[in-house]
C-alpha cells in the first residue's frame, strides 16, 4: 500500500495584484506528473461520497476551486478549501471525497487518460492487492 506520506498538500503558485488573482498548474514543474486528463465534479450534494475507488498507475491532483470538500486517503483525512492548493494522490491510494459544502467544484488533473483495468472499486480487492 501507498504510504500515508505519499499524499500530499502541494502548494500552488498564486499571483495577486488588484485584479484578482490566477493560480497555474503545469505538469511536470508543479505537480510530479504530466498530465493528459482533466474533470470536475460540481453539484455534489453534501451528503455523497464521490470516488472510492482506487488506481493501480494513475496519479491524481485534487484541487477544490471554490468552496470546501474532505477527501480520506488511505485513512488519513485532507480538508481542501482553497483554489491555490493541490491534494496530490499517487496509485494504490483508496480516496473518497465527501463533506462537500454547497456550490464547491473540484478540479482532478490525471497522469492518463480514462482506462477502466487501472481501477481497484472493491475496497477488499484492493487490499488484498497491497
Amino acid at each position: 500500500m501507498t504510504s500515508i506520506n505519499d499524499c500530499r498538500v502541494i502548494e500552488l503558485p498564486r499571483i495577486t495584484d488588484q485584479r484578482g488573482s490566477l493560480t497555474v498548474i503545469e505538469g511536470g514543474q508543479h505537480i510530479p506528473f504530466e498530465i493528459r486528463r482533466v474533470f470536475y465534479l460540481y453539484d455534489v450534494s453534501a451528503s455523497a461520497v464521490r470516488g472510492a475507488h482506487a488506481h493501480k498507475t494513475l496519479h491524481q491532483l485534487l484541487v477544490c476551486v471554490t468552496g470546501s470538500l474532505d477527501v480520506r486517503a488511505n485513512e488519513k483525512a485532507y480538508h481542501l478549501s482553497v483554489p491555490w492548493e493541490g491534494l496530490y494522490i499517487p496509485p494504490m491510494t483508496w480516496v473518497d471525497v465527501f463533506n462537500f459544502a454547497p456550490g464547491s467544484i473540484c478540479l482532478v488533473l490525471c497522469s492518463e487518460k480514462y482506462d477502466e483495468s487501472d481501477y481497484y472499486r472493491v475496497y477488499k480487492e484492493f487490499l488484498d492487492e497491497c
